[in-house]
């Protein structure tokens, strides 16, 4: 019998979500492992989507299990103010130990969107201490996303994220997103078109006056804005603009990291180094909630400058380095490196590669984008609009046995790094068959 029988369906108001549409047609998940989640009315259902781009290892990986499992009952919780526990020192070592070189002093927090305000402040603070307090702005770019937090909304670009909550934080530009259809459409992973559009971040950063700008945040791939690459160059320009002008550079990886793209970081794989690195999502395989933020050492060390007993930073979270996450994640790192993991993904990402891109032709495919193990393809208008069109494919993909996303005028696939071929190929043929069961 099915669990939504007997359930009250009132008091939950999901997020991100049409609650009546979803109301009045639930899709509930019971239980998961590896690769796969069960429904309500036992289903199971091939998780084309790693839950929302953060269970890389699969899920319920039984070390991860475990180390949660034993830390509830070894130390439930310790605050982070005036206090700590040793397996937080031990969680900042290993993120250390993959983040490009220099970037190695770790601030914890729980979600992406505290990551993101945290990496905001930071860049303030850091300014305000050398001298330069009035380097007050931020420049982000369209498209992109950086949690929901009042400063992530500031500084992303999705415009229904920003619409309904009247004015955001003052001083705010953003540079243009790279996506262009006419001269990327079909590309597979990096377009080779576009290295000029890093210089609209001169433009911007000459009218508002760089003097003033603090930091500079984009995500290396843009995620939630639809899997868009960066051209051949551009993060390397981006690079160069924001150091020429002394502007940090801000690097959202809470879904590159851990994985995604076949290395620890976007910043490794694209061998460009920013001032702060953002993470959450794939740190603890979405086991425990938790994120962090990593800082070139210069920064940490500034701040350091005053009176020993003096607090630097006022700014942290009640579950900051949180001891259960903290034991998450530690196991999750673990196995990303005991099971090879990251070199698992860059093995899958041509067979991925050659499955989205087998849809090319369908009706009102208009686009397939990839990177690593993420990947989107764009509808446009035909016999529905583009956005009733991802709708039905998606929801016909779920009935099925396959979830993958849809936002807009897109479907996202961004499958666990313990994905095989079998299921990679199971996915593109779900996609297929549902692009063209709705034609």
């Amino acid at each position: 019998m099915s669990a939504q029988q007997n359930l009250n369906l009132d008091n939950y108001w999901l997020p991100f979500t049409p609650n009546k549409k979803f109301k009045a047609n639930p899709r509930l998940l019971v239980s998961a492992n590896g690769m796969h989640y069960k429904t309500d009315d036992g289903r199971q259902i091939l998780d084309g989507i790693s839950g929302l781009w953060c269970c890389n290892a699969g899920h319920c990986h039984p070390k991860i299990v475990s180390a949660v499992q034993h830390q509830v009952g070894e130390l439930d919780y310790a605050t982070a103010f005036n206090m700590s526990h040793p397996k937080a020192f031990e969680l900042a070592e290993k993120i250390a130990d993959l983040t490009p070189d220099g970037l190695d002093r770790v601030f914890f927090g729980t979600s992406g969107s505290e990551a993101v305000e945290t990496a905001l402040k930071v860049a303030l603070a850091y300014h305000a201490s050398k001298g330069d307090g009035q380097k007050t702005k931020f420049i982000g770019r369209e498209k992109g996303y950086h949690g929901v937090n009042f400063g992530g909304v500031s500084v992303g670009g999705l415009t229904p994220n920003r619409k309904s909550f009247g004015p955001l934080l003052p001083g705010i530009d953003h540079m243009p997103h790279t996506w262009n259809p006419e001269h990327m459409a079909f590309t597979k992973g990096q377009p080779e078109w576009g290295l000029h559009l890093a210089e609209d971040l001169e433009k911007i950063l000459v009218l508002q006056d760089p003097s003033t700008v603090a930091a500079v945040i984009i995500e290396p791939v843009t995620g939630s804005g639809g899997v868009i690459v960066p051209p051949v160059g551009y993060l390397e320009r981006i690079r160069e603009i924001c150091t020429k002008h002394d502007v940090l550079l801000i690097f959202d990886e809470v879904i590159t990291a851990f994985g995604r793209l076949g290395d620890s970081f976007a910043a490794n794989r694209f061998n460009v180094r920013p001032d702060i690195i953002t993470m959450a999502k794939g740190l603890t395989s979405a086991v425990i909630p938790m994120s962090a933020v990593a800082f070139d050492t210069a920064i940490y060390d500034q701040l350091m400058e005053g009176p020993e007993a003096m607090i630097e930073l006022f700014h942290g979270y009640t579950y900051s380095g949180h001891p259960v996450a903290c034991a998450a994640a530690i196991a999750t790192l673990d196995v990303y490196q005991e099971e090879g993991l990251f070199d698992k993904a860059k093995e899958l990402e041509p067979i991925f590669e050659e499955a989205l891109h087998s849809l090319k032709g369908l009706n009102q495919v208009i686009d397939i984008r990839n990177i690593g193990l993420m990947g989107a393809v764009q509808f446009g208008p035909g016999k529905l609009p583009a956005t009733e069109f991802a709708a039905n494919v998606f929801q016909h993909c779920y009935d099925n046995d396959v979830l993958v996303r849809y936002s807009g005028e897109f479907l996202v696939l961004s499958p666990s790094l313990i994905a095989s071929k079998e299921h990679i190929h199971q996915i593109s043929d779900a996609l297929r068959n549902a692009i063209e069961a709705n034609s």
